[in-house]
This record gives C-alpha cells, sequence and structure tokens, in this order.
C-alpha cells in the first residue's frame, strides 16, 4: 500500500508539521526532497550544482511557512529550485559539464550511440548552451514539462519559451552533428 502513496500526499504531513516550528519534521522534509532538487539543479547550473541546491533549500526552509497548500509543494519547490538555479547559473564565471546521470533522457533528441560516449557528449552540449536554452530544454525533456507550465515556471510569455526551445533543440542537434 505504501507504493501507492504519491510524494506529495507524503510530503504534506512534514510540511504542516515544519510549518508549525517542528525543526525535525523541517529537517526530514529537506532530506526527502534534496535528491529532487539536486536533478533539477545539476543540468541546469552544471558549474555550481552544491550552490544552487544550497540556495534552492534554504529559499524552501525560508518560504515554506507561506505555503497554503502542503499538497503543492513539489510544484512550489520546482518553481524555487529552477529560479535558484539559473541565478545562480548566470552568476557563475566558468561552468563544468553536468552529471551524465542526469541527462540521461535527452538521448531521446540524438541518434543511437555508445551509452557512456553519449552521456560524455550530452552533459559537455549542455554545458555549452545559454542558461535559458538550457533551462527550457531541461524542464521539457526532464521533468516533461510543456510551454505552458514552463512559462509560468520562468515568468516568460509561452511564445518566448517556445522559441527558447526551439532554439535550444536545434543548437542541441546542430552541435551533436557538427
Amino acid at each position: 500500500m505504501d507504493d501507492d502513496i504519491r510524494p506529495w500526499d507524503a510530503a504534506a504531513p512534514l510540511v504542516r508539521a515544519a510549518q508549525r516550528g517542528d525543526a525535525l519534521a523541517m529537517d526530514d522534509l529537506l532530506g526527502l526532497i534534496t535528491p529532487y532538487v539536486t536533478r533539477l539543479c545539476a543540468p541546469i547550473a552544471p558549474g555550481d550544482t552544491a550552490d544552487a541546491v544550497q540556495e534552492s533549500l534554504i529559499a524552501v526552509f525560508r518560504g515554506l511557512r507561506g505555503l497554503r497548500d502542503p499538497l503543492a509543494f513539489y510544484g512550489w519547490v520546482r518553481a524555487l529550485t529552477v529560479r535558484e538555479a539559473v541565478r545562480v547559473a548566470r552568476r557563475s564565471a566558468g561552468e563544468s559539464p553536468a552529471d551524465p546521470a542526469e541527462v540521461a533522457r535527452l538521448r531521446d533528441l540524438l541518434p543511437q550511440a555508445d551509452t557512456l560516449q553519449l552521456s560524455c557528449e550530452i552533459r559537455d552540449l549542455l554545458a555549452r548552451m545559454p542558461v535559458r536554452q538550457r533551462t527550457v530544454l531541461v524542464l521539457r525533456e526532464l521533468e516533461g514539462l510543456d510551454e505552458r507550465a514552463m512559462a509560468e515556471l520562468l515568468d516568460v510569455p509561452e511564445g518566448t519559451v517556445k522559441s527558447r526551445l526551439s532554439r535550444a533543440r536545434s543548437s542541441f542537434r546542430k552541435a551533436w552533428t557538427w
């Protein structure tokens, strides 16, 4: 029966307890979301993943009392995390490639190739992409968000997301075949 529990349902009691000031619940909640936050930050801020994760978790810690619906926790965490990861990536002077495990789903954009080589090349291609393009590509391919959801999350018009995603895919494919 525990296998049928959705993550946001499982987190809701921890959210409520943490909002009431329960430090242990807050610790458990931050531990619960750290892998998710890391998975989002790694491809967006590959050179500063640890900083992006830390900034995201701090934002969650500081803003949790203002969250009205505990069932909206994961969507709220995603919005905070993407914002923080983009901010950290933009201020980064130099970036290193993302972890290959975090970008494995991007394989669908490319022709079949050796998996180890593919992972290295994917992370190198992502690291060379502009942050805005990399962000929409990650949100689409790793998180499965549609244009409308990405537009709301990034606070930009849907047309902007569509054009960034189109440019990101085109850049990714061109760099791959070059």
